[in-house]
């Protein structure tokens, strides 16, 4: 073999190894993160509060559905319907993931029943890790630091929100750290047991 066979040979390896070792789009953590999602899209599921922290006991035992209601690669709009005394639901709250250019976005939006928006609304934050394909977690961003002490939330200014996701389970939690503030919410949804989709969410 000539010293020019060898180089052309030499560089095909190096070629070959680089493309074994190359990270396909697809097996991005985010990339399969919003697809878990997306496999559900246009389904509702029943789901439950599983924490127990003081705070949100006007919340236990009330029936709650998700409802993956809107998909698209790089957007995903999931309304959380909670149930009311009397029969009735509220239905003012939709969580927002998308993609941004450094990773995934989560915001809450608050509607009201006549679908004006609630003055603590589009708050929330954007990944800091690259997460898992199903685990993502959101700590909180300036833009709602910022709303949450204009409107005299303090103690807000420490969130973190996690979503998980796998063959059985979505779940939403908050999360602030040990601390006068310390805040544990989590509800969880069977997606083992699909329900009828609901009505849009207030205002849209």
């Amino acid at each position: 073999m000539n010293n020019m066979t060898r180089s052309a040979a030499a560089f095909a390896l190096a070629l070959a190894a680089t493309s074994c070792t190359t990270t396909p789009r697809s097996a991005d953590p985010q990339t399969a993160f919003m697809a878990n999602l997306a496999q559900h899209c246009g389904k509702a599921y029943p789901g439950r509060l599983v924490s127990t922290d003081a705070a949100d006991a006007d919340l236990a035992g009330k029936p709650m559905i998700v409802h993956f209601r809107s998909c698209a690669p790089d957007r995903m709009e999931i309304p959380f319907h909670v149930g009311t005394e009397g029969g009735g639901w509220n239905r003012s709250r939709t969580w927002i993931i998308t993609r941004t250019g450094t990773g995934l976005r989560l915001k809450h939006d608050h509607r009201h029943e006549d679908g004006s928006i609630d003055k603590v609304t589009q708050y929330g934050g954007d990944t800091a890790t690259v997460g898992t394909p199903g685990q993502q977690t959101f700590p909180v961003d300036a833009e709602s630091i910022a709303m949450f002490r204009a409107q005299g939330l303090t103690g807000s200014v420490t969130n973190s929100w996690i979503v998980d996701i796998d063959a059985r389970t979505y779940a939403y939690a908050l999360r602030r750290p040990d601390g006068p503030n310390a805040r544990n919410f989590r509800v969880e949804f069977d997606l083992t047991q699909p329900v009828a989709p609901p009505p849009a969410p207030w205002g849209w």
